[in-house]
């Protein structure tokens, strides 16, 4: 069987777009998912995206990690898969689509490579000794974290991820040192079990936990700098509640191709 598929990547968030408005493909399994994602073996990416149409929205995102599971809501996957139906003609300048956790709006640039998307609203943020808990998306633990750049973010954030009150569900790790204009954001991802170089819920975790840290309130924008590149997050927080939620950043196409269902 053969494959057609795009790559994109979101500040260094990297994944499969796959087409299935017209010709959905058949015996697609997490096994295979896995291996077309394998850096060594397949293609190579963060996680896998399937398009597909909806009767009430302009079309749905269906998103698998890298180990080929069925994820929760990747906001970086979801910038890319605005411009990959930009791409294929479903849209134009603006869509709403569906995703796992619901209704997603999102603007596109005329060039198609940035893309403002927003969020879902956030409300509950508990802690967990220093670190915040929230999920925007997909969950998140957020901590301080001062000489970021020369943290050990893997070994750090896979005890986290695996220590008993997270092991069972899962949750995403994130480091953040606070430099003042910006935030600096590195990220251990459930399901890569890896370090990557961007993820979008979590920057949009990030930003919304340290508006709470410093008592932040009104309409709040938040530059962040990953490995990847630069994201922008923006919303509105009364200090009970952030609405308004908008991720911000590229979505650029790195290559097409064929291959073989391996």
């Amino acid at each position: 069987m053969k494959i057609n598929f795009l790559k994109y990547q979101g500040a260094g968030n990297d994944f499969i777009l796959i087409d299935h408005t017209a010709n959905p493909l058949e015996n697609i399994d997490s096994e295979l998912i896995e291996r077309l994602c394998n850096r060594r073996f397949g293609i190579g990416a963060d996680g896998l995206m399937f398009v597909t149409k909806h009767e009430k929205y302009d079309f749905e995102m269906h998103y698998f990690n890298a180990d080929g599971k069925l994820g929760s809501m990747c906001g970086n996957g979801g910038r890319c898969i605005v411009a990959f139906a930009k791409h294929l003609g479903i849209i134009a300048k603006e869509t709403n689509f569906l995703a796992v956790d619901g209704p997603h709006y999102a603007r596109i640039s005329e060039s198609g490579e940035w893309v403002d998307l927003q969020m879902i609203d956030v409300e509950t943020i508990t802690k967990d000794g220093e670190a915040f808990i929230l999920n925007t998306g997909s969950p998140h633990y957020v901590a301080l974290q001062s000489d970021l750049l020369n943290f050990d973010v893997f070994s750090k954030g896979k005890t986290i991820r695996y220590n008993s009150t997270y092991a069972e569900k899962g949750i995403n790790v994130n480091f953040v040192e606070d430099k003042g204009d910006y935030l600096f954001v590195r990220t251990y991802e459930r399901g890569v079990e890896d370090e990557t170089y961007a993820c979008g819920t979590g920057v949009t975790a990030v930003a919304m936990a340290m508006a709470k840290h410093k008592n932040q309130s009104g309409h709040i924008k938040t530059d962040i700098k990953v490995l990847g590149g630069d994201i922008k997050i923006e919303f509105d927080y009364d200090g009970f509640k952030f609405t308004n939620v908008f991720l911000c950043g590229p979505a650029k196409l790195v290559f097409e191709g064929e291959i073989d269902s391996i």
